[in-house]
């Protein structure tokens, strides 16, 4: 006990091994849903659902391992939202891209990230991208997030006539679904632990219960993950059409994670005296590393998850309580029965709430200056409404580029921004 006080500098920290470990629990019940959704979601690209549960159970362990025993920070990770949204959604199903190949792109978005890392450029591109650009594309990503949660409820349908429109409100599965948010929501409100599980599996019970949905068990051996392993496709990724793919992943998952941290950083008394970032080095490293293993493993970009600050908020200041979701994380590994058991519309809410967070950017944006606000706003809204994070972003900066400089404002474009457009542009050109 003594060596891990020492090894996570507890007394430094004023926490304790109890703190820390509840603190880790707390952390895992707002985020286990991942292991539900995202082989859900990867599924839908024709990818194995047994051997991504386990892929997403072991990216998620292995990358905060490294962000706790590494770094100390008590953050953990695990496939994020919206970029496997995008990678089913958008890469395979939209581009027609094979899984192998996206992985691939994730490969290479992942090891470019860690170049931009280890030699300093990740902090100056952070600092160069306009906030408002920030804000709008989370946002963007949140809307996009909705459309397919609610698609998947059954709330919203195809129309030939106005593209989208309202689906059947007295099917019991869309009324269903409409509750589990509803459900989400007030738990939150309440402050319940865990109220985005609690909310699926009360969903499922009810499906179960009512014949909506299988029941396959709770138990089971550990599926195969060879389906998966290692069947990534870099050469495929390597392609002038793949550059804008490879280029979202990377962008999403660098601002997602400088975020995130950012975030964190603050609550978990990470930040000294001069305003500077604790380690912060090894935290971004940790981080673009897990994506890597994450891609081997066989999912989506693994990123470190916001919902660490339910952990923070209850003490948690080192990487044990990184390792204790980590632990935690492994125990599921036995749960593919009752993963498997979840139907699609227990999920779906969660789509949609978490994406209500990530709308929260907007309140943030300059209202007062319509050269910020309008860019943002319309990376936001093509990204749900053409079905492409990739989309919103490219528009985004080259718009905001052009409005920039019509206006006579070209002391607030910099060279990151311009980088970025020039890349959009050439991904309409030749993707």
């Amino acid at each position: 006990m003594d060596a891990i006080k020492r090894y996570f500098d507890l007394e430094a920290k004023r926490t304790t091994v109890r703190t820390e470990l509840l603190a880790g629990l707390a952390t895992f019940l707002t985020m286990a849903y991942i292991i539900v959704v995202n082989p859900d979601i990867l599924s839908k690209g024709g990818m194995d659902f047994g051997a991504v549960f386990v892929a997403t159970v072991l990216a998620a362990a292995i990358g905060t391992l490294i962000m706790g025993l590494w770094a100390n920070w008590p953050v953990a990770l695990a496939p994020g939202m919206g970029l496997n949204a995008y990678f089913t959604f958008s890469v395979i199903l939209g581009l027609k891209q094979t899984w192998e190949v996206a992985l691939g792109a994730v490969f290479l978005g992942g090891v470019l990230v860690l170049i931009l890392s280890l030699t300093g450029l990740r902090e100056w591109i952070i600092n160069s991208i306009p906030k408002s650009l920030k804000l709008g594309i989370g946002a963007g990503i949140g809307f996009f997030l909705a459309i397919i949660g609610l698609t998947g409820a059954g709330m919203v349908v195809d129309n030939p006539a106005t593209l989208v429109g309202i689906g059947n409100m007295g099917d019991p599965k869309v009324l269903l679904a409409g509750l589990g948010f509803c459900a989400m929501v007030i738990f939150t409100r309440l402050g319940v632990p865990g109220s985005i599980v609690i909310s699926i599996l009360a969903v499922s019970i009810v499906a179960w219960i009512t014949g909506l949905a299988e029941f396959h068990g709770v138990f089971g051996p550990v599926p195969s993950i060879a389906p998966t392993f290692l069947k990534i496709d870099i050469a495929g990724a390597f392609t002038v059409g793949m550059i804008g793919v490879v280029f979202a992943f990377m962008f999403v998952d660098f601002f997602d994670t400088a975020g995130t941290l950012t975030s964190v950083a603050n609550v978990a008394d990470k930040v000294d005296a001069e305003g500077k970032i604790e380690d912060i080095g090894k935290a971004i490293i940790a981080d673009s590393s897990a994506t890597i293993v994450g891609t081997l493993l066989g999912t989506s970009n693994t990123t470190s998850y916001v919902e660490s600050g339910a952990g923070i908020s209850e003490g948690g200041r080192t990487g044990l309580t990184a390792v204790a979701v980590a632990f935690l994380f492994l125990c599921c590994l036995f749960l593919a029965p009752l993963a498997m058991s979840i139907p699609a519309f227990a999920t779906a809410p969660a789509l949609v709430f978490v994406a209500a967070y990530f709308a929260r950017n907007l309140r943030d944006l300059d209202w007062e200056d319509v050269t910020e606000y309008s860019p943002a706003i319309l990376a936001a809204v093509l990204m749900p409404l053409t079905y492409s994070i990739a989309n919103g972003i490219a528009i985004g900066f080259i718009s905001y580029t052009i409005i920039k400089i019509l206006a006579g404002k070209w002391g607030e474009i910099n060279w990151a921004v311009i980088l970025v457009a020039v890349l959009g542009v050439l991904h309409y050109a030749y993707g």
